[in-house]
């Protein structure tokens, strides 16, 4: 993370009102825009997985959770295919952005305390890749692992017609920072609360493709 960051914030309506830092912008709850990019591949039957990151145990935000292959926020000027940068700086993936999809914009708010509200505009990508994930370049004070998660079981999952999910993933190996291959079992609870209306989007543009 910056030193300082700065970011635009706006009405809910997305008319931008001024700049201020992350810890104002996160302590007032005001609106500001991230970047979300969604890893996919489809296997041999052309079943479809989403890769999901860990979140890092320190984030102040869903900590140990997992989350979206990748995202960001975007700093003051900045639009939303400037956050491709994202993909370099925590899996090290020099990406340009016109190999990105980009699927919508989202608005979400989440009420972690009364000193921690986060209200983000979601501007949305996919990228379809078959690296290995052993090959990746994690960002590790950011995440902690990547894993590949069937998105029918996904979905199952959230519909509540299933109660776990199992997937294969990678983990960081502290303190050599090796990522080591596994398999993992997960609830509902391990990742990130993201709106049906998020999901919807998401789920609909992936079966477009």
């Amino acid at each position: 993370m910056r030193e300082t960051e700065i970011f635009d914030f706006y009405t809910i309506e997305m008319r931008k009102l001024g700049t201020a830092s992350r810890q104002e912008v996160h302590t007032k709850g005001l609106w500001h825009q991230t970047f979300h990019c969604w890893i996919m591949k489809r296997d041999t039957r052309g079943e479809i997985d989403l890769l999901f990151q860990r979140r890092h145990v320190n984030k102040d935000v869903f900590p140990s959770l997992l989350d979206t292959s990748c995202a960001g926020h975007l700093q003051a000027g900045e639009e939303a295919r400037d956050g491709v940068r994202e993909l370099e700086e925590e899996l090290g993936l020099a990406v340009p952005v016109e190999d990105l999809t980009y699927i919508g914009k989202v608005a979400q708010e989440h009420l972690i305390s009364p000193h921690l509200i986060d209200r983000e505009f979601n501007h949305v990508f996919l990228y379809e890749s078959e690296q290995p994930l052993v090959d990746y370049r994690i960002q590790a004070e950011e995440l902690t692992g990547l894993y590949w998660v069937s998105l029918r079981d996904f979905q199952e999952l959230r519909c509540g017609d299933r109660d776990q999910l199992t997937s294969t993933g990678v983990y960081v190996d502290d303190p050599s920072g090796t990522l080591m291959e596994e398999q993992a079992t997960w609830r509902l609870t391990d990742f990130t609360p993201n709106s049906d209306e998020y999901y919807q989007l998401l789920f609909d543009q992936i079966g477009k493709r």
